[in-house]
């Protein structure tokens, strides 16, 4: 996973925690929500997507 997937996935689960504290987002729309930003949190610290491997994506880039 390169580093702007990376970067754009803590982006994202940021900006969804920001909208459930402030109470933009609730009920089962704010769960499913935290749920994925927090599966986006993990796999961007862990600098892997299972997801990628069965569509052979790859963000990273190509060493020469």
């Amino acid at each position: 996973m390169g580093s702007a997937d990376k970067a754009i996935r803590i982006l994202i689960a940021i900006v969804v925690i920001a909208l459930y504290f402030s109470n933009i987002i609730s009920g089962t729309t704010a769960i499913i929500l935290l749920v994925l930003s927090a599966v986006l949190m993990l796999t961007s610290f862990m600098g892997f997507c299972p997801l990628y491997i069965p569509f052979g994506i790859s963000t990273r880039k190509k060493q020469s």
